[in-house]
C-alpha cells in the first residue's frame, strides 16, 4: 500500500476542476451493446470481439479473464476508444464512442482514459518526470502545474526520490509504477490495465495491483483490468468476466480477498 501525500490531494483538486470544466457529468460508467470486432485476414474474418453486451457501474473493478485470443486485449481497446467497433455500442457515461469524431475520441483518451500496458512504454530519453508529464503536455495543462502535477503524482507511486532518473535505471516494477503515475497524472475517471502484472515477478505484480485497488477505493475511478492470473483477479476485483472466442462465457461477483470491497461495483 501507498500513502497518499497532502500535496497529491492538492493536485488532485486542480485536476478534478480541469477535468470537471470538461465534462461535468464524468463518473465512468461503461455499457456495451452486442459489440462486435472484426477483422480481414486474406479471405478470413477473425470474430476479436463477437457480439459482446457488458455494464461496469461506475467506481467498479473489473477483471477479464480468458486465454490468449478471447478477445480481452480487444474489448479494453474498443472501451478505451483506440479502436472502432464493427458493430454495436460502447457507451461511456451516457455516450456512444462508435459515433465520436476523431477529434473527440482524442480528447476522450486524453481526459477520461489512464492507459496501463504490460510494456511500460515509457520513453528512454525522457526523465520519469518529463514521461509523466507528457499526457498533461498533449491536455495543454500549464507547464507550472503539469510539473507540480507529475512530481505529486511520482510521489504517490514511491518514486519521489527518482524525478531525474531514466527508464533504464529502474527495475520493471519500478517502471510500471512510473507508468502508472503517467496513467493517473490526468486523474481520469476510467483505469484501463492490460496485463499490467505480465511482465513482474508475484511479490512485485501485487504492490501494482495495490496501486490499481488504492486508485479504485480513494478516488472512485472505474478499473477494467485484463489479466490471465485468475489468483491475482480474485483477490482484487469485485467482478471477475470471462470470454472465450470473443464472448461472454461466464461471470460472477467476486469479494476480494484481503482488501475492503467498494459496493459500487457490485
Amino acid at each position: 500500500m501507498f500513502k497518499i501525500s497532502k500535496g497529491w490531494n492538492c493536485v488532485t483538486y486542480l485536476g478534478d476542476n480541469l477535468l470537471m470544466a470538461e465534462n461535468p457529468t464524468s463518473s465512468g460508467e461503461i455499457r456495451t451493446e452486442a459489440v462486435e470486432r472484426h477483422y480481414r485476414m486474406g479471405e478470413a474474418t477473425i470474430c476479436a470481439v463477437d457480439g459482446i453486451t457488458l455494464n461496469v457501474a461506475a467506481g467498479a473493478f473489473v477483471a477479464l479473464l480468458g486465454s490468449s485470443g478471447s478477445g480481452k486485449s480487444s474489448l479494453l481497446n474498443l472501451i478505451a476508444g483506440l479502436d472502432r467497433p464493427t458493430a454495436g455500442a460502447v457507451i461511456v457515461d451516457g455516450r456512444n464512442l462508435a459515433g465520436m469524431t476523431g477529434e473527440e475520441l482524442s480528447r476522450y483518451r486524453r481526459l477520461r482514459v489512464g492507459m496501463v500496458f504490460q510494456a511500460f512504454n515509457l520513453i528512454s530519453s525522457m526523465t520519469l518526470l518529463e514521461n509523466v508529464e507528457l499526457p498533461m503536455r498533449f491536455a495543454e495543462v500549464a507547464r507550472g502545474e503539469r510539473t507540480e502535477r507529475a512530481r505529486a503524482s511520482l510521489e504517490r507511486v514511491g518514486l519521489g526520490g527518482r524525478l531525474t532518473h531514466h527508464p533504464s535505471q529502474l527495475s520493471g516494477g519500478e517502471q510500471q509504477r512510473a507508468a502508472i503515475a503517467r496513467a493517473l497524472a490526468n486523474r481520469p475517471s476510467l483505469l484501463l490495465a492490460d496485463e499490467p502484472t505480465g511482465n513482474l515477478d508475484s511479490h512485485t505484480g501485487g504492490e501494482i495491483l495495490d496501486l490499481l485497488h488504492e486508485s479504485n477505493r480513494q478516488f472512485g475511478m472505474t478499473v477494467v483490468m485484463v489479466t490471465h492470473e485468475h489468483a491475482l483477479a480474485e483477490q482484487y476485483a469485485q467482478r471477475l468476466v470471462f470470454l472465450s472466442d470473443g464472448k461472454v462465457v461466464a461471470e460472477r461477483q467476486n469479494v476480494p480477498r484481503g482488501s475492503i470491497p467498494n459496493s459500487a461495483g457490485l
